[in-house]
């Protein structure tokens, strides 16, 4: 027998209004936690939590709080899985927020930082896995990012694999397609816009560098394997 964690704690610095939100989280699982709520009273309960809370969760057709519960993974038992300390604003208008735990849901802490936290976006944080009996495998880590429009997550077991595989052949981190400019120098593809540079170019992973058709240009276009990032 062995118990395993989730492992996080990070501060994040939000807007005064963004941390009012935040201390509302609370509010909100604990009105979800009350099975005696009739749907006219969840709806009152939902609307006195204010403006702000609930642009930031929108009600989904029947329910009110359909919006809070789906950054939850069980949305039958919307619980927090981390704690969330909110300080006061520190004179400036900002207030840092500490969030840890150690079986945090990742994910949940990642949509509710997304959807009341956007002055602090892109925003990542770290997290360990952690077992309490030395067992093989059983350790780890990784991380998040946090953008407006999406979440980023990767794994230190999937990076140490692709920096072993890295020994053994080019490609591993992926391709880009470049051509040559007389005027402009190396110009790399990007899916939506064509050819420019190479801060906006399309990585592309080796099968799909395979079976992609190059665009004609006056220069043949190349694939050029990415270099390993940098440690």
């Amino acid at each position: 027998m062995a118990n395993h964690f989730v492992k996080a704690s990070f501060v994040l610095t939000v807007t005064e209004a963004e941390a009012e939100v935040l201390r509302q989280i609370e509010d909100a699982t604990g009105i979800l936690d009350d099975s005696g709520f009739e749907q006219d009273e969840l709806a009152a309960a939902y609307a006195a939590l204010g403006e702000s809370f609930t642009s930031c969760f929108p009600s989904i057709e029947a329910d009110p709080f359909g919006g809070f519960r789906a950054i939850f993974s069980d949305l039958d038992y919307p619980r927090l899985s981390f704690s969330l300390q909110v300080d006061p604003s520190d004179g400036s208008g900002r207030c840092k927020v500490w969030f840890y735990g150690d079986q945090v849901d990742v994910e949940t802490a990642a949509l509710l930082i997304q959807a009341t936290a956007k002055s602090a976006l892109p925003f990542g944080f770290e997290y360990a896995l952690d077992c309490d009996r030395l067992r093989p495998g059983e350790f780890g880590g990784g991380y998040v990012v946090i953008r407006e429009d999406g979440l980023e997550f990767a794994g230190s077991s999937r990076l140490l694999d692709r920096a072993i595989a890295r020994g053994h052949h080019e490609g591993v981190d992926g391709y880009v397609l470049v051509t040559r400019d007389a005027e402009a120098g190396l110009l790399f593809w990007n899916s939506h816009s064509g050819f420019g540079s190479l801060a906006g170019a399309t990585v592309f992973s080796e099968a799909e560098a395979a079976n992609f058709d190059p665009p004609i240009a006056d220069d043949q276009p190349e694939w050029l394997a990415l270099p390993a990032p940098l440690n």
